[in-house]
Parts: C-alpha cells; structure tokens; sequence
C-alpha cells in the first residue's frame, strides 16, 4: 500500500540530495510539509542536473543569437538556418556517471537520449558523434569501461540506424574514477515545421507516448547531481535501460504525428523523467499541469507514484494534442506498436497536480518549481597563471624520429579506429567523411549541400588556464570544420568539471566559460545548446576542466572539400600561421619528459579568423584539397597522420626558424593549418597570404615513402603506422573480466 503521508525527516531530505535551507525554501514556497511525492518531484526538478544551479549565473555570459539562430538555449535542441528552408537542429549531453556504473547501458541510454532531444524538435537524426574520457590504461577498470561504452554507443546508435561520423577518445588518470561520455545528434527540419516544449490552450489532452514506465533510472537525475563515493557500485538501479528499436519506432511515430497536425507541444521524458517534462511543457506556456498517473502505462505492477514520476525509463514522451484528435494519434501510435494514453490536461491554475486514482498527491505551484529553483552564485578562485616554459628549457630527444613514433603510438594520438570501426558510420548513404579527419562531413539530402561535424576539447589547456583552455576549445572546434572546406556557424557544449562547491574547481568553470564566450563572439560561432555535468568526482578527486565542444559548419558543395591524407608526390608543403615552438602542456612535454607543466599555448583570435578564413577561401576555390589543422604534437604529428592517411613521405630539410628541432616539430603553437598543394600553385597561396599579412612558408614536400625531418633522421610511414594503429587494439585484446 502507497504512502504518501511518510514523516519528512532530515535523513529523507538528505537522500533526495536537498540540503536543509533547499528543503526549508521549498517548505516556505508551498506554506507546508510536503507530502513524499512532492518530496521527489522538487528534489528532481532542483538537482544539479536539472536546475542549472551553480551554472545559470555564469551561462547567461554566453552568446547565444547570430544570423543564423533560429533557437538558442532552453529547448530540448538548438536549431540553426543553414539555408534552402533547411534547419539543423542539434545538442550535446553527458551520460558520464551512469556510463561508469553500467558502461554499456549508460552509454546506449545516452546515445538514445539526445536523438530524442534532437526528433522532439521535429527533425530526423542523420548523424552522431561522442567525446569519450576515460582513466589512465593502467587502472584495473579501463580496459572493461572502453569496452563497454563502445558497445554501447554502438549497439544503440547502429541499431537505430544513426551513422556515428566523428568525435574524439582520450585517456588520462583524473578520469580513473569518472569516466566521460558526451554524445552528440544532429538532424535536420524544415526550417518553418520546429516544435517546441511550450504548452498552449487550457483544456487541452496531455499524452504519454512510447515505452512502458518501469522502475529503471529512479533517481537518475539525483545521482548525475553527486559526487561518487565507494559505495557508487549501489547506484546500479538508477541506470536506465535502453532499446534502441523502440526509440526508432518512436522517430517514425512522432514524425509521421507532427506532420499530421495534431501535436501542440511536444517534450522528450529525459533526466527527471515524467517529472520533468509535464512541469517544463506547463511552465513554459504559462498554464498548469493535472496528471492522472494511474493512467500511465507500466512495465511493472505495483509502481506507486513516487516511483512513476521519477522514473528515468527510456523512449517515452509527453505531448499536448489537438482537441478531437486523439483517435488519429492513438492510431498512428497503435500502429507502430507503441503505448499511447490520455493523462491529464493542461489548466488555467498555474498548479501542478498529481492524481492516483482521484487522491491528489502532488499540488504545486508549476511555475515557481523552475524560477524558484536555488541559484548559487559559488564562491571561485581566478586560474594562478603558470609559468611560460621557453624552447629551449625542454630537452630535445635522442632521436627525433623515434620521439615522433612514441608519440603517434601513445594512448593519447593512437589511432583510435578500433573505437569507431564498431560504428556505423556509412549508414543512411550519406557520410562524406568518415571518422578519423578533423570534422566529418555528411550530405544535405540529396547535396550538393553538406554539414561539417565535430567534437573535440584539450582538457589539459583548461586545467593550466581555464580562460585560454576555453579560447582554444571553442577555436579547435572551428579550426576543425575550417580544414575541411566547412564556414562555422554555430556550437553546443557539454561543460564537464568536479565539485562546484570548491572554489578552484568553481573558478575552473568560470575562466572556462570566460574563454568560451570571448572565442564564439571573436568567430561568430554561437552558442545555441549545451548541457553541463558537475560532481565528476571520487573521493575528492576530480575530472580535469572538459568544455567538450562540438561545432557545426556548412558546405554549399560537398564535392568541394579537403581531406588530411597526402595525395600526390611532388605536393609542396605550406604551413600557414606562425610558430614559437610552444611546448608548454604540450603532449611532447606529457609523453617524451613525462611532465605535465607550464601554461598552455595563447590564442590569438583575430589570428585564428584570419587564417581560418584564407584556408577555407582556398578550399572553396578548389587551389587546396589536402588541409590538416595542427593541434597536439604540432607539425610533425601532423604531417605524421597526412602521411600515413595518404601512404605517402615526405621530406621536412630544415628548421626555417631560430627554433631548437623538437620545438620546431612539436611545439602546440595555435591557428596553424599545413596544406599539401601541387607545385604550381603554391607560389599564388604564398603570395596571396604575404598580400593578406597572413604567415605562410614552404616546409617540405611529399615524396617517398619514408617521413624525413630535419637533421636527416627518417622514419619508415609503414613503422609509423604499425605504432599508430597498433596500441588500441593490443591494449584492448587483453581485456580481464569486469572489476
């Protein structure tokens, strides 16, 4: 028998992770003690996760409009005009906590997640990427978390039948005892058919939609809202439980309904579940919500209405419908073999109220559930600036070469195709450019149009300066879509840091969306949808600062774009922006001295734009088709990957620089790109960029099959592919059983 009258004790407070003056703000909103239900429903609605508590404060710094926007922040997805009365709608979300306690079905479940957010706004998904972090390859748990978040993001994603195009891996020990997985969709509208969450009308029929409600992911939200401890192992019940087959049949469903007509207001049942989504629908169209829950369909019997309102199962959603249209929609649902119910109405009381079998359990004011949620404006430390480590204070190596194949054999910058070869990348016929280039590229309907795609961060940036990490995310992201031929237009983020309440992690996020905000304004590269994960923490210990950014561009002509791989011998080599050798928080610093110190390279935006902009006018007029962005391990790395995608050599003869060699090769320096061009034309590119004031110099060309560098030391593109695309796969083969 359900109870909802239970004593509200400090302790049941405390396990809904409300700390006593959140408790106290809640019992003088509503002149009472609350009853269990309501006890649930505001610890949901107030959490970290779902409130943005720590963050609104410092997010509204953001740039969020542009030409392009047509929605910004506070919808399910963002939404940008990319022209011919196209709109790409997109977001980003972590699924970091619940991947770490169950791998395969966090990630699935987060993978299923953000299509919904992106087909709730009535577009179809056509693509996914994800940013994956996990702990140092030693730790006993690593090998069995890549594992399974793998399988996950692709059990779920290839079976829905989204092509995973891109994204990025990486490992470091700060992640050892919290993962990240950060997945991204992106899908396309009809700029003029967006659907958003605001209901409308009073009177109006609510309607479940999708999967049966079980007891899966209770208490999700509230658990993505804590740190870890060593008892995070008990937290299994609140991972949800994904399948990917009904999330397709709830695309098709919910398609083929809004193109009927019949939906007002739509709202996918994500973090908070049924909680969530009947409070944002309510109050962001000014109305109150009336639930009848008994009418909800379950999975399992029993369920009370705690448990109902907080369940996190998946593939399920909540609409307001037309008045009269019921029957058309319960059919298309019934035929897709979906549960589809009446549950409630939208109201004129601004109230929102729970039913189970007549008795009210919940009675809320809607709209004071969000507005009136705890804003904490946390105390923060500003970043202490690092030291800048000069060229010539970092040892050079023994062997340049043989510092190059360590490098492109490290866990870091191996190649990372045993994580993508698991992913259906080609699925839907129009992926251009599969995983393993700077942005993916995938085809607007039939063309010639085509979007360029990525998600990428350098988290060891952000911890040695949040301001400058954040600068240089945002301007990788647009270095990436440059490279490919694509013009950014917009971003979503996913804002991944530790314990919010300590000042120096407080301020890690400050400086990082200080950063964040100068870069997208310099490149008019907005902001449109995002997510922030804080508490990734274990026992104290935190995550290091990961803004993951991923960008979206546009091509007008996907038959017109570069890729990384060397194509002919004979091509002449042109680097395009200045370097200093900067080796500060540099992987050559991280792998060959095992030192993880100094501050990281500065961003010069104008400089970023100015480049960004030349490199993709020569793309677009056809003179450049072999561009890289030069980003960890700087020029040689680079040249190391163009080689080996390419199966050609190439010859660097000399520094052209007062630089020592290893600085000159592997220095971090920003805004540079190197192009492979055919002879004749490069000395038009070097004289158009001496017109422009833009660095531009010949390094090198493509010859051979050996890479050369200067001083005369070679290494074999064979050795170096053998280390690059060796150390995944051995790592993995060793895989022990679960820890």
């Amino acid at each position: 028998m359900f109870r909802n009258d239970v004593p509200i004790t400090p302790e049941l407070v405390r396990q809904h992770g409300l700390t006593p003056e959140e408790y106290d703000r809640f019992r003088g909103l509503i002149g009472r003690d609350p009853t269990l239900t309501e006890l649930g429903i505001v610890s949901a609605m107030w959490n970290e996760h779902c409130s943005y508590k720590s963050s609104r404060k410092h997010l509204r710094g953001l740039p969020t409009t542009g030409p392009c926007v047509i929605q910004g922040p506070g919808e399910n997805a963002g939404v940008i005009d990319i022209g011919d009365g196209l709109a790409c709608v997109f977001k980003m979300e972590s699924h970091n906590h619940p991947s770490f306690i169950e791998p395969y079905q966090g990630a699935g479940t987060g993978v299923g997640g953000i299509l919904r957010d992106v087909f709730t706004m009535g577009a179809r998904p056509i693509a996914a990427l994800n940013a994956l972090r996990f702990g140092s390859p030693d730790h006993p748990r690593t090998r069995h978390l890549v594992s399974g978040v793998v399988a996950g993001i692709g059990g779920y994603g290839n079976s829905f039948g989204v092509p995973t195009v891109g994204g990025a891996v990486g490992f470091h020990p700060r992640y050892d005892g919290n993962i990240l997985v950060n997945a991204m969709a992106v899908g396309l509208a009809r700029a003029d058919a967006i659907f958003y969450a605001a209901a409308s009308g009073v009177g109006n029929p609510i309607v479940y939609l999708g999967s049966k409600t079980g007891r899966d992911g209770i208490h999700g939200a509230t658990m993505a809202s804590a740190e870890f401890d060593a008892d995070s192992e008990a937290k299994r019940p609140t991972v949800q439980v994904g399948d990917p087959f009904a999330e397709k049949l709830l695309l098709e469903a919910c398609l083929e309904l809004m193109a009927s007509g019949a939906v007002i207001a739509i709202q996918d049942m994500g973090a908070a579940g049924l909680t969530c989504s009947a409070v944002e629908m309510g109050a962001k169209g000014d109305l109150g919500v009336e639930l009848d829950i008994e009418k909800v369909p379950a999975r399992e019997p029993g369920m009370t209405p705690y448990e109902m309102m907080l369940s996190e199962s998946q593939e399920r959603m909540l609409m307001v419908l037309r008045p009269g249209m019921e029957a058309e929609a319960e059919a298309i649902f019934v035929k897709w073999g979906l549960d589809f119910a009446v549950i409630g109405k939208t109201t004129d009381t601004l109230r929102f109220v729970v039913k189970w079998h007549g008795e009210t359990v919940a009675d809320l004011p809607i709209k004071e559930l969000g507005d009136e949620a705890p804003l904490y404006d946390r105390p923060h430390i500003a970043n202490t600036h690092l030291p800048v480590i000069r060229p010539g204070d970092v040892p050079a190596p023994a062997s340049l070469a043989d510092a190059l194949k360590r490098l492109v054999g490290s866990p870091e910058l191996c190649s990372k195709r045993w994580v993508y070869e698991q992913y259906d990348h080609f699925i839907g016929g129009n992926t251009v450019q599969k995983p393993g280039g700077d942005a993916a590229i995938v085809r607007v309907e039939d063309g010639p149009k085509g979007l360029a795609l990525t998600a990428d961060v350098t988290p060891r940036y952000c911890e040695a300066d949040p301001v400058e990490g954040g600068r240089q995310a945002v301007a990788e992201a647009w270095r990436n879509i440059t490279a490919v031929g694509g013009r950014p237009l917009a971003i979503t983020d996913n804002l991944n840091f530790g314990n919010p309440e300590k000042p120096e992690v407080m301020g890690q996020l400050v400086g990082c969306l200080q950063g964040i905000g100068e870069a997208c304004r310099a490149l008019d590269f907005p902001v449109v949808s995002g997510n922030v994960s804080l508490y990734n923490e274990t026992n104290g210990v935190g995550i290091l600062p990961t803004p993951t950014i991923g960008g979206v561009g546009v091509l007008d002509d996907v038959g017109r774009h570069a890729t990384l791989g060397l194509k002919r011998a004979g091509d002449v080599l042109v680097l395009v922006g200045a370097g200093e050798g900067w080796l500060g928080q540099s992987i050559y610093l991280a792998v060959i001295e095992g030192r993880e110190e100094g501050a990281p390279p500065p961003v010069d935006l104008s400089i970023e734009r100015r480049n960004g902009d030349f490199v993709r006018g020569l793309i677009q007029s056809g003179l450049a088709d072999t561009v890289h962005d030069l980003s960890d391990g700087g020029l040689a790395v680079a040249l190391a990957e163009m080689a080996m995608a390419g199966n050609v050599g190439a010859t660097l003869p000399e520094v052209p620089v007062d630089l020592p060699a290893h600085a000159y090769l592997f220095g971090e320096d920003q805004g540079r790109y190197l192009l492979a061009v055919e002879a004749e034309t490069a000395a038009d590119i070097l004289y158009s960029a001496s017109a422009q004031g833009i660095d531009a110099v010949v390094v090198g060309v493509a010859e051979g099959e050996r890479l050369t560098l200067p001083g005369g030391q070679s290494i074999s593109v064979a050795d170096l592919r053998a280390a690059h695309e060796g150390w995944l796969p051995a790592y993995m083969a060793s895989l022990p059983a679960a820890a």
